[in-house]
């Protein structure tokens, strides 16, 4: 099997599951631009650790980790089989990469990755691991985590990071109850910080994807803070050239960017 690219997609609200909207088309679609692979090693935004960890659950559990929503939502499995070959060679690489890694039975999958990856292979047949983020060691730490699981690219893996280009939670949910017939523009402050992200993902400047807080425009309103951001940079530490595969917005500003890192 040739070198697979590692993925960044836009999960969106939960709802997306049930949702008809550009995104969802492009996320039942996207899995026809690369082979078929052997595991999936997703990379979500909502789970957070002190440390890497990785989950080792034979079976993993579908997570409704959210309230209030539509109850045909909660209905939703995704049944995949867990991934414990995956799960030791991710802490085999991360010890290597000079991480402390830990690993996880309980850790399910939650709606960051259960929901794309139920848009993507709804066959739900190829295992998965999750792997958790480390918000509080910043930016370039998960930069240097994608560097250290780039081997996985050649092995079949499919490296899926899962977050959104822009996630200003506050903003967005004024839009989500009560929607009207048409769709909000998206403001100028998350189409600016949409451009930037694109060019400089397509561009190959991982430095700059980075320090996006000091380089990108309106990047504290785009992100009050950095957990919906920082699986792109696994990916992109992880992959090689990259390049803009997917632009909507849903919610007015929520950014429904993805990108593949050849």
């Amino acid at each position: 099997m040739s070198a697979l690219p590692t993925v960044f997609v836009s999960h969106g609200p939960p709802t997306l599951a049930l949702e008809r909207h550009p995104v969802v088309d492009f996320l039942r679609g996207a899995a026809a631009g690369w082979p078929r692979p052997n595991a999936i090693l997703c990379v979500s935004a909502h789970w957070e650790t002190e440390v890497p960890a990785v989950s080792s659950a034979p079976a993993p559990a579908t997570v409704h980790d959210f309230y209030g929503f539509p109850e045909p939502l909660y209905r939703l499995r995704y049944p995949a089989p867990g991934a414990p070959d995956l799960t030791a060679r991710v802490a085999q690489l991360l010890a290597a990469g000079g991480f402390a890694a830990a690993r996880d039975a309980d850790q399910g999958l939650d709606h960051g990755a259960w929901v794309p990856l139920l848009l993507m292979y709804a066959d739900a047949a190829i295992p998965v691991a999750q792997l958790a983020i480390q918000h509080h060691l910043g930016p370039h730490h998960h930069l240097a985590l994608g560097r250290a699981l780039a081997p996985l690219r050649d092995e079949g893996v499919l490296i899926l990071a899962s977050g959104n280009t822009t996630h200003n939670l506050r903003d967005a949910l004024q839009h989500l109850r009560g929607a009207s017939a048409e769709p909000p523009a998206p403001p100028s402050w998350a189409l600016a910080f949409d451009a930037w992200v694109n060019a400089a993902v397509e561009r190959g400047d991982r430095a700059a994807l980075a320090d996006y807080r000091t380089q990108a425009p309106h990047a504290a309103m785009a992100h009050p803070r950095d957990e919906h951001y920082l699986p792109l940079l696994v990916a992109a530490g992880a992959g090689g050239r990259g390049r803009v595969l997917h632009t909507s917005f849903m919610l007015g500003s929520l950014s429904m960017g993805a990108y593949a890192f050849d």
